[in-house]
């Protein structure tokens, strides 16, 4: 059978085979999949009317008009299928069967607190685990995502239950996305002085998206001004009514400062989990989980901290998180003891990776170093890939916009955290001060100190090095110095917002506003020798200064705007004109006045702008 022919291009002809391509795949992909030419594919959709590169990442859509001119069944697959996959294909499952009935057992409620920034989430926390957590953190706010996990009872019987803190700025919207995401329960604090706030929105519409119950803490009953009730009626319009109000949400009145109600709060997560949830998980299985966060520290090398969702991870077991793998070597609890194994929903710090995985990236415990290294180089590679696609896409889309719209200023910046979330939320607020005109572009964003390799690369781009929670070390600041590269250092993320905020706004062309002075009417226009054209005048509005700028007006249409070379009362030059007398004036390079024109004075005032 013939191959089939669309605008005279022969292509492989499909038998409706099913052909699954990961999202934002491009016509190189589908090539590879069908064993074809990309440029072929270039073609055809051509002159199906779709201009697309063969590198070009494509929607679904063109992915599936093709694979349907193609007789071929394209199913488009979201990273996460994909990854699964992935390791199908190694033979490791993420998520398998963890058995029957009789392998389960009651695992602790995992539980991610929310909420707007300074509403007391930290205290909260710092009060149940009789710790000074909130203290300990720059500025009193939140720099990344910590889990902690604390003993209860109720009803008698001893419970845990693990804690996610997520930072409430608005910087951390993506952070506390991955916290609602690996939760069971959400504890939304709301000040009960302050009410709700934009960052108490999104950590509701965080939670309502991932499904999980909520029960909200409206804090800081001790303060004056605190109205809990305005509190509950404000969060009915989102969907929580309180169940004194008939509703199925349980709030709990609390101030963390000063100890009230604390127990209330946490019987109310154990109430709700046993009420909502079934949790139970498998101990006696592989381990698997997500990662938290991550850093590297000078000492120990990578660091993880992981959340054990199901399985028990022990020292030695061979760990695939993300593209990074390695060897437990050291497991050490919240309260910093080490500890020879976790079980589901366990949070701990992990030492023993090749390097820092990405916040949000899931682990799991496989067989052998050989098949680690597989899976890790795969996921390194597709990684690069779509790096690298992804540049390329936003270069082509620069230079369109360059030409339609003017060359748009960048502030290059190489940004260097302590560890992955935040340098994703620093990066995220950059992105949103981002103008038509100016914008912040990091070059590269990485964990770890700053090293001799980054300001290389900031001399080489002209960028400034921004260092939060992290030093130089003794190269990089010796490099820094001779080739002048400015070395930034923060503790804060607020900081480096405003810094980088006012950089832009410096950046800004300024805005010219018009001031307009006055207007003179032309009386008689006479010819001087040597000096040409000059019109006597009267001012009849405002005042006419010598160095305005004038336009010259007839019949109501601008036909000249130039400057004054002559502005003289009787035979003197003078500084300025008032409102009612008479002068004499000539235009700079322009004699074409007439009796009856009307000449009017104006200023431009140069206002220096700001984001």
């Amino acid at each position: 059978m013939q191959a089939p022919s669309v605008g005279g291009v022969r292509l492989p002809k499909g038998k409706g085979e099913t052909v699954r391509l990961p999202r934002g795949a491009s016509l190189t992909d589908f090539a590879e999949k069908i064993d074809a030419n990309p440029a072929s594919l270039v073609q055809v959709l051509f002159h199906l009317g779709e201009m697309v590169t063969a590198t070009q990442s494509v929607s679904d859509d063109i992915l599936e008009l093709l694979g349907g001119e193609m007789n071929y069944d394209v199913q488009v697959v979201s990273p996460e299928e994909e990854d699964r996959e992935l390791l199908e294909s190694f033979s490791i499952s993420y998520g398998s069967d963890e058995g029957g009935e009789e392998d389960l057992e009651a695992r602790p409620p995992v539980v991610t607190v929310m909420g707007h920034v300074d509403h007391g989430k930290t205290r909260l926390l710092d009060t149940i685990r009789k710790t000074r957590v909130a203290e300990s953190e720059a500025g009193g706010i939140t720099q990344h995502i910590g889990a902690y996990q604390v003993d209860t009872e109720l009803d008698g019987v001893d419970r845990k239950i693990t804690f996610i803190d997520t930072p409430g700025h608005e910087a951390f919207t993506a952070m506390r996305a991955r916290g609602a995401k690996s939760t069971d329960i959400a504890v939304i604090v709301v000040a009960a002085d302050d009410g709700v706030m934009p960052q108490t929105v999104e950590a509701i519409n965080h939670a309502q998206a991932a499904d999980v119950p909520i029960v909200v803490a409206v804090n800081k009953i001790d303060k004056e001004g605190a109205d809990p009730a305005k509190v509950r009626g404000q969060l009915t319009e989102y969907g929580l009514v309180a169940e004194e109000y008939g509703g199925d949400t349980m709030f709990v009145d609390i101030s963390a400062r000063e100890n009230i109600n604390i127990d209330g709060l946490l019987e109310a997560v154990l109430l709700t989990a046993d009420a909502a949830l079934d949790l139970r998980a498998n101990p006696d299985m592989e381990a698997q989980g997500v990662a938290i966060e991550a850093h590297l520290d000078r000492g120990r090398g990578p660091v993880a901290t992981v959340l054990v969702q199901r399985g028990t991870l022990k020292i030695g077991d061979i760990v695939v998180a993300g593209s990074e793998w390695g060897r437990v070597r050291v497991l050490q609890n919240d309260r910093g003891e080490q500890v020879t194994s976790a079980g589901p929903a366990t949070p701990v710090e992990l030492l023993g990776l090749s390097g820092a995985p990405e916040a949000g990236d899931e682990f799991v415990v496989v067989e052998s170093d050989a098949r680690a290294r597989e899976v890790t180089e795969y996921r390194a590679r597709k990684r690069r890939e779509a790096r690298q696609a992804s540049s390329s896409r936003q270069t082509l889309d620069q230079l369109l916009k360059t030409r339609a719209t003017g060359e748009k200023r960048l502030l290059p910046i190489v940004l260097k955290a302590d560890v992955q979330g935040s340098a994703e939320a620093i990066q995220g607020a950059l992105t949103k001060l981002s103008t038509d005109e100016v914008g912040a572009q990091v070059l590269q964003s990485g964990v770890g100190g700053i090293t001799e390799s980054d300001i290389i690369l900031a001399h080489a781009s002209g960028a400034a090095v921004i260092g939060f929670n992290v030093r130089a070390d003794k190269l990089a600041r010796e490099r820094a110095k001779r080739d002048g590269v400015e070395i930034r250092y923060y503790n804060i993320i607020y900081n480096v917002v405003d810094d980088v905020k006012a950089a832009l706004s410096g950046m800004l062309e300024p805005e010219l506003r018009e001031k307009f002075l006055g207007n003179a009417e032309i009386l008689e226009v006479f010819t001087i020798t040597k000096v040409g054209k000059v019109a006597g005048c009267r001012v009849t509005e405002g005042v006419v200064r010598r160095g305005a700028k004038v336009r010259l007006i007839r019949d109501n249409v601008v036909i000249h705007e130039g400057e004054l070379s002559t502005l003289k009362r009787f035979k003197d030059e003078v500084r300025e004109v008032q409102n009612g007398q008479e002068c004499g004036m000539a235009f700079a390079n322009y004699q074409d006045m007439q009796k009856g024109d009307v000449i009017e004075a104006f200023e431009v005032e140069t206002i220096q702008r700001a984001l």
